[in-house]
Protein backbone atom coordinates (compact mmCIF):
# COMPACT_ATOMS: atom_id res chain seq x y z
CA UNK A 1 0.00 0.00 0.00
CA UNK A 2 2.94 2.25 0.30
CA UNK A 3 4.09 1.80 -2.85
CA UNK A 4 0.78 2.41 -4.17
CA UNK A 5 0.33 5.90 -2.65
CA UNK A 6 3.08 7.63 -3.05
CA UNK A 7 4.03 11.37 -1.59
CA UNK A 8 2.99 13.11 -5.01
CA UNK A 9 -0.60 12.52 -3.47
CA UNK A 10 -1.11 15.42 -1.24
CA UNK A 11 -3.16 14.28 1.83
CA UNK A 12 -6.19 15.77 1.56
CA UNK A 13 -6.54 13.62 -1.98
CA UNK A 14 -5.39 10.35 -0.59
CA UNK A 15 -7.94 10.59 2.76
CA UNK A 16 -10.86 10.75 -0.10
CA UNK A 17 -9.04 7.73 -1.79
CA UNK A 18 -9.03 6.00 1.25
CA UNK A 19 -12.68 6.87 2.00
CA UNK A 20 -13.45 5.85 -1.52
CA UNK A 21 -12.16 2.36 -0.94
CA UNK A 22 -13.82 1.93 2.85
CA UNK A 23 -17.10 2.69 1.12
CA UNK A 24 -16.59 0.05 -1.84
CA UNK A 25 -14.97 -2.50 0.67
CA UNK A 26 -17.95 -1.99 3.20
CA UNK A 27 -20.77 -1.90 0.24
CA UNK A 28 -19.46 -5.37 -0.95
CA UNK A 29 -19.41 -6.96 1.92
CA UNK A 30 -22.94 -6.01 3.38
CA UNK A 31 -25.62 -7.06 0.24
CA UNK A 32 -27.43 -10.22 0.34
CA UNK A 33 -28.42 -11.88 -2.48
CA UNK A 34 -30.30 -10.39 -4.90
CA UNK A 35 -32.80 -13.37 -4.55
CA UNK A 36 -33.42 -12.52 -1.20
CA UNK A 37 -33.50 -9.02 -1.26
CA UNK A 38 -37.30 -6.88 -0.34
CA UNK A 39 -39.04 -5.95 -3.66
CA UNK A 40 -42.37 -5.11 -1.92
CA UNK A 41 -44.35 -2.52 -2.41
CA UNK A 42 -43.81 1.04 0.15
CA UNK A 43 -46.83 2.35 -0.45
CA UNK A 44 -45.75 5.62 -1.93
CA UNK A 45 -48.39 5.09 -5.44
CA UNK A 46 -52.24 5.05 -5.04
CA UNK A 47 -53.83 2.03 -5.81
CA UNK A 48 -54.14 1.03 -8.99
CA UNK A 49 -58.25 0.68 -8.53
CA UNK A 50 -58.38 3.87 -6.50
CA UNK A 51 -57.59 5.86 -9.62
CA UNK A 52 -59.75 7.75 -11.98
CA UNK A 53 -57.59 9.81 -13.64
CA UNK A 54 -54.30 9.19 -15.40
CA UNK A 55 -51.08 9.72 -13.82
CA UNK A 56 -47.30 9.28 -14.29
CA UNK A 57 -44.42 8.94 -11.76
CA UNK A 58 -40.42 8.58 -11.67
CA UNK A 59 -38.85 7.24 -9.19
CA UNK A 60 -35.34 6.47 -8.12
CA UNK A 61 -33.44 4.29 -5.74
CA UNK A 62 -29.87 3.77 -4.83
CA UNK A 63 -28.70 0.58 -6.78
CA UNK A 64 -27.59 -2.67 -5.85
CA UNK A 65 -24.36 -3.96 -4.03
CA UNK A 66 -21.69 -2.04 -4.49
CA UNK A 67 -23.52 0.13 -7.33
CA UNK A 68 -25.54 2.01 -4.16
CA UNK A 69 -22.27 3.55 -2.79
CA UNK A 70 -21.95 5.78 -5.92
CA UNK A 71 -25.35 6.11 -7.94
CA UNK A 72 -28.97 5.36 -8.19
CA UNK A 73 -31.52 3.58 -10.24
CA UNK A 74 -34.26 5.24 -11.92
CA UNK A 75 -37.94 4.28 -13.34
CA UNK A 76 -41.29 5.18 -14.54
CA UNK A 77 -43.84 4.32 -13.77
CA UNK A 78 -47.55 5.15 -15.21
CA UNK A 79 -50.99 4.26 -15.22
CA UNK A 80 -54.29 5.19 -18.24
CA UNK A 81 -57.47 5.94 -16.39
CA UNK A 82 -58.87 3.05 -18.18
CA UNK A 83 -56.28 0.98 -17.38
CA UNK A 84 -56.35 -1.49 -13.93
CA UNK A 85 -52.83 -1.74 -13.59
CA UNK A 86 -49.61 0.12 -13.55
CA UNK A 87 -47.04 -0.06 -16.59
CA UNK A 88 -43.29 0.31 -15.19
CA UNK A 89 -40.63 1.10 -17.58
CA UNK A 90 -36.92 0.65 -17.02
CA UNK A 91 -33.31 -0.25 -18.54
CA UNK A 92 -31.13 -3.18 -16.67
CA UNK A 93 -27.97 -5.19 -17.79
CA UNK A 94 -29.67 -8.56 -17.21
CA UNK A 95 -32.98 -7.62 -19.45
CA UNK A 96 -30.59 -8.10 -22.75
CA UNK A 97 -29.12 -11.22 -21.41
CA UNK A 98 -32.90 -12.50 -20.63
CA UNK A 99 -34.56 -10.91 -24.11
CA UNK A 100 -31.88 -9.22 -26.09
CA UNK A 101 -33.37 -5.60 -25.08
CA UNK A 102 -31.95 -3.73 -22.34
CA UNK A 103 -35.71 -2.03 -21.86
CA UNK A 104 -38.28 -3.39 -19.46
CA UNK A 105 -41.52 -2.51 -20.12
CA UNK A 106 -44.06 -4.41 -17.80
CA UNK A 107 -46.83 -4.38 -15.53
CA UNK A 108 -46.04 -3.75 -12.28
CA UNK A 109 -45.96 -2.19 -8.77
CA UNK A 110 -44.83 1.17 -9.29
CA UNK A 111 -43.27 2.08 -5.64
CA UNK A 112 -41.25 -1.56 -5.26
CA UNK A 113 -38.24 -1.16 -3.19
CA UNK A 114 -35.18 -1.89 -5.53
CA UNK A 115 -33.98 -5.03 -4.02
CA UNK A 116 -33.91 -3.19 -0.40
CA UNK A 117 -33.33 0.13 -1.20
CA UNK A 118 -36.63 2.39 -0.70
CA UNK A 119 -37.57 4.08 -3.85
CA UNK A 120 -37.72 8.17 -4.11
CA UNK A 121 -40.71 9.82 -5.53
CA UNK A 122 -39.59 12.89 -7.65
CA UNK A 123 -42.30 13.27 -9.88
CA UNK A 124 -46.02 12.47 -9.22
CA UNK A 125 -48.02 13.89 -12.27
CA UNK A 126 -52.06 13.61 -13.28
CA UNK A 127 -54.58 14.47 -15.27
CA UNK A 128 -54.27 15.81 -18.86
CA UNK A 129 -50.65 16.89 -18.66
CA UNK A 130 -49.84 13.41 -17.26
CA UNK A 131 -51.66 11.73 -20.68
CA UNK A 132 -49.70 13.70 -23.38
CA UNK A 133 -46.34 12.61 -20.73
CA UNK A 134 -47.51 9.05 -20.88
CA UNK A 135 -48.06 9.49 -24.93
CA UNK A 136 -44.80 10.45 -25.51
CA UNK A 137 -42.85 8.63 -23.10
CA UNK A 138 -44.22 5.29 -25.19
CA UNK A 139 -42.95 6.68 -28.72
CA UNK A 140 -39.66 7.55 -27.32
CA UNK A 141 -38.96 3.90 -25.76
CA UNK A 142 -39.56 2.82 -29.36
CA UNK A 143 -36.95 5.31 -30.58
CA UNK A 144 -34.28 4.54 -27.48
CA UNK A 145 -30.69 4.24 -29.30
CA UNK A 146 -29.29 2.18 -26.97
CA UNK A 147 -31.43 -0.70 -26.57
CA UNK A 148 -28.80 -3.81 -26.96
CA UNK A 149 -25.82 -1.83 -25.03
CA UNK A 150 -25.93 -1.41 -21.41
CA UNK A 151 -22.67 -0.23 -19.35
CA UNK A 152 -22.45 0.52 -15.96
CA UNK A 153 -19.99 3.67 -16.24
CA UNK A 154 -20.28 6.01 -18.05
CA UNK A 155 -23.39 5.03 -19.61
CA UNK A 156 -25.31 4.42 -21.37
CA UNK A 157 -27.25 2.59 -18.22
CA UNK A 158 -30.59 3.16 -16.50
CA UNK A 159 -29.64 6.78 -15.36
CA UNK A 160 -29.29 7.65 -19.35
CA UNK A 161 -32.34 5.80 -20.28
CA UNK A 162 -34.75 7.92 -17.86
CA UNK A 163 -32.65 11.16 -18.38
CA UNK A 164 -33.61 10.92 -22.46
CA UNK A 165 -37.09 10.75 -21.60
CA UNK A 166 -37.10 13.57 -19.23
CA UNK A 167 -34.98 15.57 -21.75
CA UNK A 168 -37.36 15.00 -24.35
CA UNK A 169 -40.85 15.02 -22.58
CA UNK A 170 -41.64 18.50 -21.39
CA UNK A 171 -44.26 17.67 -18.88
CA UNK A 172 -41.47 16.03 -17.06
CA UNK A 173 -40.06 19.00 -15.76
CA UNK A 174 -37.07 17.45 -13.59
CA UNK A 175 -33.61 15.92 -13.74
CA UNK A 176 -31.84 13.47 -12.50
CA UNK A 177 -29.75 13.96 -9.34
CA UNK A 178 -26.08 14.50 -9.24
CA UNK A 179 -25.16 10.84 -8.12
CA UNK A 180 -26.89 9.27 -11.53
CA UNK A 181 -24.10 8.28 -13.31
CA UNK A 182 -24.91 8.08 -16.64
CA UNK A 183 -27.52 10.76 -17.21
CA UNK A 184 -25.68 12.92 -18.80
CA UNK A 185 -24.81 10.18 -21.68
CA UNK A 186 -25.74 11.86 -24.29
CA UNK A 187 -27.10 9.83 -27.92
CA UNK A 188 -24.99 10.46 -30.46
CA UNK A 189 -23.91 14.00 -29.87
CA UNK A 190 -22.34 15.96 -27.18
CA UNK A 191 -24.62 18.94 -27.01
CA UNK A 192 -28.45 18.71 -25.66
CA UNK A 193 -30.65 21.29 -23.96
CA UNK A 194 -31.32 20.56 -20.40
CA UNK A 195 -35.00 19.24 -18.77
CA UNK A 196 -36.58 22.35 -18.58
CA UNK A 197 -35.67 23.57 -21.66
CA UNK A 198 -33.65 26.84 -20.05
CA UNK A 199 -30.07 25.95 -21.11
CA UNK A 200 -27.61 23.52 -22.46
CA UNK A 201 -25.91 20.56 -21.64
CA UNK A 202 -22.35 19.36 -23.59
CA UNK A 203 -20.68 16.37 -22.12
CA UNK A 204 -18.15 13.82 -24.28
CA UNK A 205 -19.27 10.39 -23.33
CA UNK A 206 -20.70 11.03 -19.90
CA UNK A 207 -16.85 11.57 -19.11
CA UNK A 208 -16.67 14.95 -19.30
CA UNK A 209 -18.83 17.23 -19.53
CA UNK A 210 -21.15 20.85 -18.54
CA UNK A 211 -24.45 22.10 -17.58
CA UNK A 212 -25.93 25.49 -17.40
CA UNK A 213 -29.78 26.22 -16.97
CA UNK A 214 -31.89 28.51 -15.53
CA UNK A 215 -33.86 25.58 -13.13
CA UNK A 216 -31.04 23.22 -13.57
CA UNK A 217 -27.97 25.74 -12.18
CA UNK A 218 -24.51 24.86 -12.90
CA UNK A 219 -22.99 21.78 -12.80
CA UNK A 220 -19.52 19.81 -13.91
CA UNK A 221 -19.31 16.75 -14.56
CA UNK A 222 -15.89 14.67 -14.08
CA UNK A 223 -15.39 11.11 -15.16
CA UNK A 224 -19.10 10.62 -14.10
CA UNK A 225 -19.20 12.60 -11.36
CA UNK A 226 -21.32 15.16 -10.80
CA UNK A 227 -20.53 18.15 -8.91
CA UNK A 228 -22.92 21.50 -9.36
CA UNK A 229 -25.07 24.81 -7.57
CA UNK A 230 -28.89 24.60 -8.31
CA UNK A 231 -30.26 28.75 -7.29
CA UNK A 232 -33.89 28.18 -8.63
CA UNK A 233 -34.42 25.53 -6.09
CA UNK A 234 -31.09 25.96 -4.04
CA UNK A 235 -29.13 23.36 -3.61
CA UNK A 236 -25.86 21.60 -3.50
CA UNK A 237 -24.99 18.67 -5.88
CA UNK A 238 -22.58 16.20 -4.62
CA UNK A 239 -21.22 13.25 -6.42
CA UNK A 240 -22.12 9.73 -4.13
CA UNK A 241 -24.65 11.85 -2.00
CA UNK A 242 -26.93 13.13 -4.50
CA UNK A 243 -28.95 16.74 -3.51
CA UNK A 244 -28.54 18.58 -0.13
CA UNK A 245 -31.03 21.34 -0.28
CA UNK A 246 -34.52 21.93 -1.55
CA UNK A 247 -36.47 19.05 -3.70
CA UNK A 248 -35.66 19.61 -7.24
CA UNK A 249 -39.36 19.61 -8.42
CA UNK A 250 -42.25 19.56 -6.24
CA UNK A 251 -44.61 16.87 -6.05
CA UNK A 252 -47.31 18.01 -8.62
Amino acid sequence: MALFFTSSIEPSSLYFVKILFILFFISSCSYRNWSEASRESVGIAPKAQDLKEDIIQVYYARAYGWRGTFGVHPWVAWKKKEEDQYTVAQVTAWNIRREGNAISVKKDLPDRKWFDKDPTLMLDLRGEKARKAIAKVEALIAEYPYKKTYRVWPGPNSNTFVSYLLRNVEELNLELPAHAIGKDYLPNNIFATTASNTGFVFSVFGLLGFTLGVEEGIEINLLGLHLGLDLWTPALKLPLVGRLGFPDKAID
